[in-house]
């Protein structure tokens, strides 16, 4: 199951947190499940404390190669930087099974 697709699901059927500040509290206060970063963020600086961040909070946390379609995947209009899964819904099983 690829991040894109556990995202939308996220969004149906739970909650999540959009933009890098936001998953950035999220992850600082321990509500994130799941993150998803882009790689073609310019400057490469806006994401880079996320996946460790996650990894001190034991967080997963994948990246994904365009911020277009994980803008699409968290249903905005525009690209997005980063997302955090809050409550995954009925994407639960697929987090629980990323390796």
């Amino acid at each position: 199951m690829d991040p894109y697709t556990i995202i939308e699901k996220a969004r149906k059927t739970g909650k999540i947190e959009k933009g890098t500040n936001e998953v950035t509290k999220a992850i600082e206060r321990g509500t994130a499940k799941f993150v998803v970063y882009a790689a073609d963020v310019e400057p490469k600086e806006v994401v880079q404390h996320i996946p460790l961040l996650c990894k001190e909070k034991g967080i997963r946390c994948r990246e994904v190669d365009n911020k277009q379609k994980l803008g699409i995947a968290a249903g905005l209009p525009v690209a997005s930087s980063s997302v955090a899964v809050i409550n995954a819904g009925d994407a639960d099983k697929d987090i629980a099974n990323l390796k």
